[in-house]
């Protein structure tokens, strides 16, 4: 039997490590079933789910520990464990940033590739926000990570992809809950 099984006693702690998603896979179904008896641990995972839920939207630098704080802690494992850290060896990759391309709308450019108009970004829709409507003017591929998108008639959810090809058109896409795909799609797709 799990040691977590025994422990679960509506310990708010543990509620809100399941609620971050860093309950060890084997602990999850004592916990998931402790929850689903219990009101009060029912209520608290309620309550910290739009919490979060935020955390998803900040930016990454937020949630990242500073070069500042890496190198000392490089410095002290070094230091208590008796060995030499490489401290600067870190790769320099520079995530791109998030910019808004219309209101309600942010895209992060993943890679582009100028000889066959094309790019891979990132792309999040606030709640309630709509995709302005468009032809394409070469193959989009779409991968929804959060959230529903609804494209025309048809709602998405995570894990679904939406494929169209060259000269449809997109009249209604929006999002009601908000949203965050992987797009890849031309540079030339016309907005009407």
């Amino acid at each position: 039997m799990s040691p977590l099984v025994n422990q679960i006693r509506c310990d708010p702690a543990l509620v809100s490590v399941y609620a971050l998603g860093a309950v060890p896979a084997n602990e999850v179904p004592a916990l998931e079933a402790h929850v689903q008896s219990c009101a009060e641990c029912r209520a608290r995972l309620a309550s910290l789910r739009p919490v979060v839920d935020a955390f998803k939207f900040w930016p990454n630098a937020v949630l990242s520990p500073s070069d500042a704080l890496r190198e000392k802690l490089a410095t002290r494992i070094a230091a208590e464990t008796r060995t030499v850290l490489p401290t600067s060896a870190r790769a320099q990759w520079v995530e791109p940033e998030w910019e808004q391309a219309a209101p309600g709308i942010s895209c992060k450019l993943l890679a582009t590739d100028s000889e066959h108009d094309r790019v891979s970004m990132l792309v999040r829709l606030d709640p309630g926000v709509a995709y302005p409507p468009h032809t394409h003017a070469g193959r989009e591929e779409l991968y929804l990570l959060e959230g529903e998108l609804w494209i025309e008639d048809r709602k998405l959810y995570p894990g679904d992809c939406n494929r169209a090809e060259v000269g449809t058109a997109d009249k209604r896409v929006w999002s009601e809950t908000g949203c965050a795909c992987v797009l890849i799609t031309s540079t030339r797709d016309v907005l009407a």
